[in-house]
């Protein structure tokens, strides 16, 4: 029985040093490496973003190279997408609406009123 033709998952990883001009590739790789990849990043607290067409073309880019000009605006775009959930999470907590209805006490918490 032959196995299905399952196309194996690729990952890249970026790093942005503000001393060089353009984010560098910093890991690329197929099925299992892909995958420590991503497990890598999300231990690390790093957010995944998945693009199938940018990866394809960041998997053209050499290990240690900085990304072409071409993909500047797009990794720009992703970049600040990441810059904003940074801050989402730095900023004040979001309460949720539980059903509970909250007032913050003097020591700044919320306790639910029923």
């Amino acid at each position: 029985m032959e196995k299905p033709n399952i196309p194996l998952q690729n990952a890249v990883a970026l790093a942005y040093n503000a001393s060089k001009a353009a984010p560098t590739v910093v890991a690329k790789g197929s099925g299992l490496v892909a995958e420590a990849i991503i497990a890598r990043a999300r231990e690390s607290g790093v957010y995944v973003h998945e693009s199938k067409e940018l990866v394809s073309l960041l998997m053209q880019v050499e290990l240690d190279q900085q990304i072409p000009p071409a993909l500047y605006r797009t990794v720009a775009e992703l970049l600040a997408w990441l810059y904003r959930i940074e801050n989402m999470q730095l900023a004040e907590p979001v309460m949720y609406d539980t059903g509970l209805n909250y007032i913050k006490n003097s020591s700044g918490e919320g306790d639910p009123i029923r």
